[in-house]
């Protein structure tokens, strides 16, 4: 008769997870001098404005081929360059996860092209990327969003314990600044996700488990599908940075344009008005453009000398890119 520690015993059966689902989001931008733009997809989940976008599939050979035939499908337009952006896993992206693995991964890339219609599809257009995020817009001085956001996230912050409290004030004056007025222009995702943690953002209401139902005003500026916004700042404030040190500003330009066209794409993208004097000294003395010798007269004004961009800059200097000359 065997021994009791000779029975063997079934093992337990584990469970196998399901493999999370990848889906690939393309923030696609383009610029005019006064508007910086985003194309956008109208559709589900909830009728909101979304970032073209579609599930990694077997017949992809890669990521960013998926990518870029989610693109040509939904828009009709042809990606040039793109570059990954970031890597976002969510667990609560249940509406993105339709084999209910409970935990989706999204890779955001970034385009930036020169804008053109997205030819005979209603659902895709170009929108103002301020609609979503107004409270990054300081051209025309101190965004009317904080009058409502300000007030909101001192209140969140006086509703946590004393140590709480003086983190959360901290991280208020960090990214947004109210009581100094000192304003980052890259810490456009850092903003983003204190109100949505503050709640103070629909994404944030919609995604809580169970949804909640809140009488609180919420941050002004359109919510998007899924995690759209989110994906949104995080593309900002990557390029509010880029354009820094990089000429990826010119990317967006037409073949010909004058400085001020040039000042007001720059300002449109960063959000804030640049001291023009200055603006043009930098740009020049960097010799990041050339004139071509023809002038416009469509500025209204008195006919405006064209310039392009100059290219040998690439491999003149490393990292050739458009300060910020900041009006005080």
């Amino acid at each position: 008769m065997a021994s009791s520690s000779s029975v063997r015993r079934p093992k337990a059966r584990v469970q196998p997870q399901a493999a999370p689902t990848v889906d690939l989001s393309a923030v696609i931008m383009a610029a005019t001098p006064d508007e910086p733009r985003v194309l956008t997809i109208r559709g589900e989940p909830h009728h909101l404005d979304g970032l073209p976008s579609g599930p990694l599939r077997s017949e992809h050979r890669t990521l960013e081929a998926g990518l870029r035939t989610w693109v040509a499908e939904q828009t009709q337009l042809t990606l040039g360059y793109v570059e990954q952006l970031y890597t976002f896993g969510d667990r609560d992206r249940a509406e993105a996860d339709p084999q209910g693995s409970g935990h989706a991964l999204s890779i955001a890339y970034l385009a930036l092209v020169r804008e053109a219609s997205p030819a005979g599809l209603a659902h895709a257009a170009w929108r103002n990327w301020y609609a979503y995020l107004p409270w990054e817009d300081w051209r025309a001085g101190r965004p009317k969003a904080l009058g409502v956001i300000g007030p909101a996230l001192k209140a969140w912050a006086r509703a946590g314990g004393k140590s709480l409290r003086q983190l959360r004030e901290e991280r208020i004056e960090l990214t947004f600044g109210l009581e100094s007025g000192t304003w980052t222009d890259e810490r456009v995702l850092e903003r983003y996700e204190l109100l949505y943690e503050a709640g103070l953002v629909p994404e944030a209401l919609r995604d809580a488990q169970p949804p909640i139902s809140s009488k609180v005003r919420v941050a002004p500026g359109l919510p998007m599908a899924l995690d759209h916004r989110r994906i949104l700042a995080t593309a900002i404030g990557r390029l509010r940075g880029k354009i820094k040190y990089r000429p990826v500003i010119f990317e967006l330009m037409p073949a010909s344009f004058t400085l001020l066209e040039l000042q007001r794409t720059v300002e449109a993208l960063s959000g804030v008005r640049l001291h023009k004097q200055n603006f043009r000294r930098l740009v020049e003395m960097q010799g990041l453009v050339e004139e071509t010798g023809e002038v416009t007269t469509e500025t209204g004004g008195r006919p405006a000398r064209l310039v392009r961009f100059r290219r040998e800059v690439l491999i003149e200097r490393p990292a050739p890119g458009v300060r910020l000359p900041r009006l005080r």
